[in-house]
């Protein structure tokens, strides 16, 4: 039984007078806050914050911190979330101090090796992708749907379609943010229907496509493993309306040097770096969602984005010819420089330049492998998800079918059905046997799904037991499943209660 003091707030740890830190006594001038501030902005008191001693912080933190599951401790099969192992190496250079220390504000003449960098992972973003522009400043993949939805929105509105365009068609299985991102962005969302093995019911996507077209939105690979067979022809039919094709870029894990979304007709794209390369997992950020486009689309990308100046070379983003992924010629004393006058650009999104801290990471996962390493990831992250497929479907059967991409979804409804065991009761007993919980209940296409991704950094082995862990608990007394977890310091939340009533606030005696 873990101890309680484990899970304890630090306003239960608090004593009045314990500090971890003591200030020295002021040498300057003191001021009244209340002549600093404005009227108001001063509360009556300051904040009731716990006082605790050093030790104590730190046990109270690390102990937290065991109580979690990561892709470092644990098998985390998250389906679509591609929760891939991180090399470290990764993390160390982006931790450089030729990096770390700099400052945005900084004259672009004393950061030319960042520039450098940010360039390259632009031209190297457009060459996986097919798409020859990018921009690097969206901070996290749906603000990346979004800001392409608004780089659409100026394209209409440039060629005086605004009031004509204003429908988004996205598939039933795909990911939550498509629609939304459409609407925040202004338009209208239509859902078209997915027929049984995955693919895009195309008599329902005719029936819902016509001039009032803006934007398909797809997942290709979508969200229940399948290469969209009829991709090719979904763009061209939307493009001969005028529309455009956005590729949700969150699968791309899956085609790697195999194919680009730019060569089977998307116009748009974002990248999940942490997905697709290497990056930090969730925690709530920092993330990023660089974005590539077709040269028609160039000019409003948000700005600013990294240029070799005139005279070195290159004229601006938006030639029509994206580097190749290995390291360009070094030319003598280059200059970049970050380019603001852009006027049919859509303008900021993120402050700076983005997150670069994630960006340096995912610059160096992709130097590392290089083209040929980069389709040998794609590769491997298919291969597993089959093998895994394949050492289950005969007790959580695939609706789509033998074969995936990346990932597959499995039902329990045939579980539930004989033996009472929902999908929920799987996922919450796999945390007893050292794995995370595969993603359950999404897509909604697919009854009780239970969404499996092992990714291309697992081994044989890892997907041999939990395979195993899979038919026992498959057979295990169902009232000890509808209890589980029974390791855990906390078993079963109500979870539809703490989304409806978070406690988010400082408690205040």
């Amino acid at each position: 039984m873990r101890n309680t003091r484990d899970t304890q707030l630090l306003f239960d740890l608090s004593k009045p007078g314990r500090r971890a830190a003591r200030l020295p006594a002021c040498d300057v001038p003191e001021a009244a806050i209340e002549d600093l501030l404005p009227a108001g902005a001063v509360a009556a008191a300051p904040p009731a914050l716990p006082e605790v001693p050093e030790p104590q912080i730190i046990r109270h933190y690390l102990n937290l911190s065991t109580l979690n599951m990561s892709v470092d401790t644990h098998f985390y099969p998250l389906g679509s979330c591609t929760m891939k192992y991180n090399p470290k190496r990764n993390e160390r250079a982006a931790a450089m101090p030729g990096f770390a220390d700099l400052h945005p504000l900084q004259p672009a003449e004393t950061i030319q090796g960042m520039l450098h960098v940010l360039y390259e992972m632009q031209q190297y973003l457009s060459e996986i992708s097919g798409l020859p522009a990018c921009s690097l400043q969206p901070a996290a993949g749906a603000h990346g749907e979004y800001a392409a939805l608004l780089v659409a929105a100026a394209y209409f509105r440039d060629i005086g379609q605004t009031a004509q365009r204003v429908k988004v068609l996205a598939p039933d299985n795909s990911h939550g943010t498509n629609p939304a991102s459409a609407v925040m962005a202004g338009f209208n969302t239509v859902t078209v229907k997915t027929r049984s093995n995955g693919g895009v019911d195309m008599e329902d996507f005719y029936k819902k496509l016509d001039d009032n077209i803006a934007v398909f939105m797809i997942t290709n690979p979508n969200t229940v493993g399948i290469f969209e067979p009829n991709m090719r022809e979904i763009a061209d039919a939307v493009h001969a309306k005028g529309g455009l094709v956005y590729l949700d870029g969150a699968n791309m894990n899956a085609i790697l040097g195999v194919t680009r979304p730019g060569d089977f007709g998307a116009d748009m794209q974002h990248y999940n770096p942490h997905k697709t390369f290497s990056g930090p997992h969730g925690g709530g950020g920092p993330g990023a969602g660089p974005i590539c486009v077709t040269e028609v689309l160039a000019k409003y990308l948000p700005s600013p984005i990294v240029v070799k100046v005139e005279g070195s070379g290159f004229s601006g983003q938006g030639s029509g010819n994206a580097s190749t992924l290995n390291p360009e010629p070094r030319t003598p004393n280059p200059q970049y420089a970050l380019a603001y006058d852009r006027p049919h650009s859509i303008g900021r999104v993120r402050s700076f330049f983005g997150n670069v801290g994630v960006l340096l990471r995912a610059y160096c996962y992709i130097r590392t492998h290089g083209p040929d390493g980069l389709r040998r990831v794609s590769e491997n992250a298919v291969l597993n998800a089959n093998y895994l497929l394949s050492k289950v479907k005969h007790i959580l059967p695939v609706p789509q079918g033998d074969r995936c991409m990346h990932e597959f979804v499995a039902s329990g409804s045939k579980l539930k059905a004989e033996r009472g065991v929902a999908a929920m009761d799987l996922a919450k007993r796999l945390l007893d046997f050292g794995y995370h919980a595969p993603t359950v209940y999404f897509p909604l296409t697919v009854p009780e799904a239970i969404m499996v991704e092992p990714t291309e950094t697992e081994s044989k082995e890892t997907l041999d037991a939990f395979a195993e862990t899979l038919f026992r608990i498959t057979g295990e007394d169902p009232e000890l499943l509808h209890e589980a977890p029974h390791s855990t310091a906390i078993s079963r939340p109500d979870e539809v209660a703490a989304a409806r009533n978070p406690m988010l606030c400082c408690r205040v005696d």
